[in-house]
């Protein structure tokens, strides 16, 4: 194995499962979330004499992640899967005792994949505006006006979620 080879699975296993993460946020299925981010390494790979010379390789991980994410989306046209909380935090209770983590995530997955894309980024990974944009190969406006259209989708659908739970 050569000195490259080495440095990348290096990389590769020290980054997984926050990629991995990451990616079941956005597609909501962990088998999913799994073959993009091999995606996103097989193409990593193939750049890596480039990429390894990079300052922030985590931050170039991400962007091929969300690229690929998309590129996936588009290329089966087909519904993402609704979001499970299951095996990735420990479920926080609302007043009625139901899983709020399955609320959020369940009216997450109902964002159209850019809008879902760009409030990860913002929210999960706690990314500036600039760099979403940047990530995403979007401009900052674009990022500024999804996210402002997304969180007030998610306003609107967790609070009727909320209500409906108050009413049970």
């Amino acid at each position: 194995m050569t000195e490259a080879e080495e440095e990348f699975r290096e990389f590769a296993a020290a980054v997984q499962g926050h990629l991995r993460r990451s990616a079941y946020l956005l597609c909501g299925d962990w088998h999913l979330a799994e073959d993009i981010v091999q995606s996103a390494f097989v193409k990593i790979f193939r750049a890596w004499r480039r990429v390894r010379k990079v300052e922030n390789q985590l931050a170039y991980a991400r962007q091929v992640v969300y690229r690929c994410f998309l590129d996936q989306y588009r290329k089966d046209k087909r519904q993402l899967p609704m979001v499970s909380m299951e095996g990735l935090t420990e479920p926080v209770a609302t007043e009625s005792g139901e899983p709020f983590d399955g609320v959020v995530l369940e009216v997450l997955a109902g964002l159209p994949p850019g809008a879902r894309a760009v409030i990860v980024l913002r929210f999960w990974e706690d990314m500036s505006v600039e760099q979403t944009a940047a990530l995403l190969g979007v401009t900052q406006g674009t990022v500024k006006s999804q996210t402002s259209r997304a969180v007030a989708q998610l306003r609107e659908r967790l609070t009727l979620a909320f209500e409906e739970q108050a009413r049970r």
